[in-house]
């Protein structure tokens, strides 16, 4: 199976490194200056579980053409990137390439149906802390690293997945072949939007937001809202995924924020249109009332156009 990673960053770095050290056909599509260092030193990961350097595959987008199409393109760009990772991966999209997004949210399956076919197109979600050093390592930063996937349709056959499947399953990581891959998506959308929207809004870790007086019942509210989306939608959040994921948003003391916050607060770009404004929109077309998403998305819209500003001074 010829596997093609966009990006050797945190995400992408870090999944198609461990298909790589398990002998996979991986094959990396980078910018031309992080080929260069990639074919000189390698890539290098660094995890609490141990430390490794080793050689990997690379080509850039004047190469990609060359290079032919690929059976599996695993995508894990930012949301706001998508359209140049659309025209970067097209070469390597062929009638039998499945593409593979692992991006937070739902909106990004559109754009793909529309450049390469929704037959094409699989669902998927990763959970993973990673980023990129200032020296292009990947930085593996707590033990979790899963990747959940499946065919958006329930129904259609899974041969190719279950090949994918067989090629995950000799890798360092963690896998699912989900069953309904579209129900796993929705659950991880509801729960990151409200952590997202809540962290954002509040500039606040969990915990620092629940010791207010009225900051549990706002958590509360935003996750029944986002709840209430999913199961508008035909996704209601199963009882345990449910309870989970409120006792992570109202747990005393916990220092989890979201990453769209830790972007923020660096000055960053955000993918609150993705996110945070997706699910604006869907909860609006289903009739719920989405009163404290609206505070939080025009919260970051504000961020957003303070942004531009200074870009462009």
């Amino acid at each position: 199976m010829r596997i093609l990673v966009l990006g050797a960053g945190g995400t992408g770095g870090y999944f198609g490194g461990r298909l790589t050290q398990a002998g996979a056909d991986v094959t990396f599509l980078v910018r031309p200056a992080r080929a260069a260092r990639l074919r000189e030193h390698g890539l290098e990961i660094r995890s609490p579980l141990g430390d490794v350097r080793f050689p990997i595959q690379v080509i850039t987008a004047d190469e990609a053409a060359a290079w032919g199409h690929a059976d599996l393109v695993l995508l894990s760009c930012k949301a706001y990137d998508l359209d140049d990772a659309i025209a970067a991966i097209r070469p390597a999209v062929g009638e039998r390439t499945a593409v593979l997004p692992v991006l937070n949210g739902l909106s990004h399956l559109d754009r793909l149906d529309a450049a390469f076919g929704a037959s094409r197109v699989l669902g998927g979600l990763c959970h993973i802390s990673a980023a990129s050093a200032p020296d292009g390592a990947v930085l593996h930063l707590n033990p979790l690293h899963s990747i959940t996937f499946g065919e958006r349709d329930p129904a259609a056959p899974r041969g190719r997945t279950q090949a994918i499947r067989d090629v995950f399953a000799t890798a360092q990581f963690d896998s699912v072949l989900a069953d309904n891959v579209m129900q796993d998506m929705w659950e991880k959308f509801v729960f990151i939007t409200s952590l997202a929207s809540m962290t954002c809004l509040m500039r606040a870790s969990v915990g620092e937001i629940v010791a207010t007086d009225e900051g549990r019942a706002l958590n509360e509210a935003m996750y029944a809202m986002c709840a209430a989306i999913s199961a508008a939608a035909g996704y209601p959040v199963r009882p345990q995924v449910h309870a989970r994921g409120l006792e992570f948003l109202t747990k005393a003391g916990s220092p989890m924020t979201a990453s769209m916050l830790r972007d923020l607060q660096s000055g960053g770009r955000v993918e609150a249109d993705h996110i945070v404004g997706d699910m604006l929109r869907r909860g609006r077309a289903a009739g719920v009332d989405v009163w404290l998403l609206r505070v939080a998305y025009a919260h970051l819209q504000a961020y957003q156009r303070l942004l531009e500003q200074r870009r462009q001074a």
